[in-house]
């Protein structure tokens, strides 16, 4: 082994220091609970980001789509023939028509804007995040020309649910003798739905194709094709082939384009975090050094007796190298462990602390999201804990290094 017994026996009784050593000690205390929660801190931070992230990118292509066709202008037509070209492209796992636009929606004295998406029944119960979401009614009676799909947020703002009524108004108005009127209709709630995202449960009504292009006087047009792929990430080396197989005349918009400014502004929140946290890390690396120092100078003549025993530089070194090393290598895992188990219990963590504050911490109305996403990354989690045990063997080398420095003749004159 590198370490003798004998060195291991001396650097952990350095460790336990005496009554008049205690201030040494406590300093030591500190440093090893400085990188158990600088490590802990970081695993969580980056957990909760890479969470919000997947959660937020789950729920947006889950019911987005991840690339969408277009007409140049207007409605788009013939679109049957154009979805079966798409679905033959390798890399394409799904391609559907849809009807979308802007209406108001008004029930109970409660009217708010609203986004309509037409879609066939069978294409919802092939989306998963929306089949999957149903909380109350069910997809079987989401058809015909009255049927609507509405999320729990605004049901419960509307005071709504299964079997009532909501009107939707167009923004295309009914010319008459009297002039324009706006064009209303009332539907009937067929499902509640709840995808965990604020916006879509609280803004999104889903109706039948055939009844939003009647609503919105399509006739056999749609106004897009969503498509969704095997790999979200290689959009843009299927966007070619997609655009090959529909021909020209269409545009093409993913979903980097459409949410490229909120990603990145994730992504840079996340490096900056990681950057900012590090700081902790190093400044409890810095009190391992103040402590090693202290101790140092504490055993002065304790190195000079061992040196006259035959104790090398080497060894004196490798003593208080493995002193110090031992508090970064504690408290690396000591954070290891905290960080992981607060990771795999956040959210029961966030209800304990909302139901002794009676505050709430996460609002759905802020985050966007309903409840406190955690992901972990092994890649991640490696790099900070080898991140944390190198600063902590760095900061153990210089007080190391001093120590098998010292004159032992010179240290048992002036001790």
């Amino acid at each position: 082994m590198i370490f003798s017994a004998f060195e291991r026996m001396v650097a952990f009784r350095y460790l336990r220091a005496r009554r008049q050593e205690g201030f040494i000690s406590v300093i030591a205390g500190f440093s090893l609970l400085g990188i158990a929660l600088g490590v802990a801190t970081l695993i969580i931070v980056m957990s909760v980001m890479n969470g919000f992230r997947a959660e937020l990118l789950g729920r947006i292509l889950g019911v987005n789509g991840h690339l969408t066709i277009f007409a140049q202008q207007g409605p788009l037509p013939g679109y049957a023939g154009m979805v079966d070209q798409v679905r033959l492209v390798e890399g394409v796992a799904m391609a559907f028509p849809q009807v979308e636009g802007q209406v108001m929606a008004t029930a109970n004295g409660v009217s708010s804007g609203a986004l309509v998406k037409g879609m066939r029944r069978e294409d919802v119960q092939r989306r998963a995040l929306l089949s999957n979401a149903i909380m109350a009614g069910s997809l079987d009676a989401f058809e015909g020309n009255d049927a609507v799909m509405i999320g729990t947020r605004m049901a419960q703002r509307m005071n709504l649910t299964v079997g009532n009524q909501i009107t939707l108004i167009s923004p295309q108005s009914n010319p008459t003798a009297f002039g324009s009127i706006p064009r209303l209709k009332s539907y009937k709630i067929a499902a509640l739905f709840e995808v965990g995202m604020y916006e879509y449960d609280n803004s999104f009504v889903y109706m039948p194709m055939d009844a939003a292009q009647t609503f919105f006087r399509l006739g056999d047009a749609v106004t897009g094709i969503d498509i969704l792929l095997d790999d979200p990430d290689a959009v843009r080396d299927i966007r070619e082939a997609i655009s090959t197989a529909i021909g020209p005349g269409k545009r093409l918009y993913d979903w980097q384009q459409a949410n490229s400014s909120f990603f990145t502004a994730i992504q840079v929140e996340r490096n900056v975090m990681f950057l900012i946290l590090t700081l902790i890390i190093l400044v409890a690396a810095f009190n391992i050094i103040s402590s090693m120092i202290m101790l140092v100078k504490d055993k002065g003549r304790d190195i000079a007796v061992l040196r006259t025993m035959g104790a090398s530089k080497g060894m004196i070194m490798r003593i208080f190298f493995m002193t110090g090393a031992s508090i970064g290598v504690v408290g690396t895992l000591a954070g290891f462990v905290l960080g992981l188990v607060f990771c795999l219990n956040i959210e029961s963590i966030r209800k304990g602390v909302e139901f002794l504050t009676g505050t709430e911490l996460f609002s759905a109305e802020i985050y966007f999201l309903s409840r406190l996403p955690a992901k972990v990354d092994s890649g991640e989690v490696v790099t900070v804990v080898l991140m944390a045990l190198i600063l902590s063997f760095l900061a153990t080398i210089y007080p190391a290094w001093r120590a098998a420095r010292q004159d032992p003749v010179e240290a048992l004159r002036y001790e």
